[in-house]
């Protein structure tokens, strides 16, 4: 009789303080766009930030966007959402953290050969849900092979700007001064003097 082989529990690689460091990248990369955004309670169901207009009195709505993020720089191009979370949140940004290589790579390489800067991805919900497969217990977006140009960094986080009517922030140009018209002056050319009667000009 043979013994049932022992299962070696699946081992995951996590690290909260990188993974809550999402959440304030993407806080600062919409604040230094001129968007104001506030964290919303830990474990808040649906969306991890809340954006509304810097100006309170073209405040007209509120953006509600949930963060996911990636450690690997070798990840498979998909992250996980839960289906029943995606009419909970307006945007959702996905941070590719790209701290080093942990998969694949890691196997013949030191993951810090794999760091690189951040890759930031702001999706509205409407792209969430066509390109969601819940048929894993994982629920993933997958990303893979998708020209996602129009969502990547500074052109994605203009889709939430422009949802808030946030304008670009730029100087606002003054006015060039115009000069004063001249005042006319009684009497400056022969066109413009007075009329004397005839019988006035005799007795001059």
């Amino acid at each position: 009789m043979k013994t049932p082989e022992a299962h070696t529990p699946v081992s995951f690689t996590r690290f909260p303080v990188i993974s809550l460091s999402a959440e304030y990248l993407v806080m600062g990369h919409l604040m230094r766009r001129n968007i104001l955004a506030y964290k919303a309670p830990p474990n808040n169901e649906g969306y991890d930030l809340i954006c509304i207009h810097p100006d309170p009195r073209s405040v007209t709505r509120q953006i509600r966007v949930q963060v996911k993020s990636r450690l690997a720089s070798d990840h498979g191009g998909g992250f996980p959402v839960k289906k029943r979370t995606i009419d909970a949140f307006d945007y959702l940004v996905v941070a590719f953290l790209n701290v080093g290589y942990v998969f694949h790579r890691a196997r013949c390489s030191e993951s810090i050969e794999g760091r690189k800067a951040p890759d930031f991805y702001t999706f509205p919900a409407s792209f969430i849900r066509e390109h969601h497969d819940a048929r894993s217990s994982w629920e993933k977006v997958m990303i893979r092979g998708l020209d996602l140009s129009a969502y990547h960094n500074e052109r994605g986080f203009e889709l939430i700007a422009a949802a808030l009517d946030v304008e670009y922030p730029s100087k606002k140009k003054k006015e060039p001064n115009k000069a004063p018209e001249p005042t006319p002056t009684a009497g400056t050319s022969a066109a413009e003097q007075p009329l004397v009667p005839a019988a006035g000009v005799a007795h001059l």
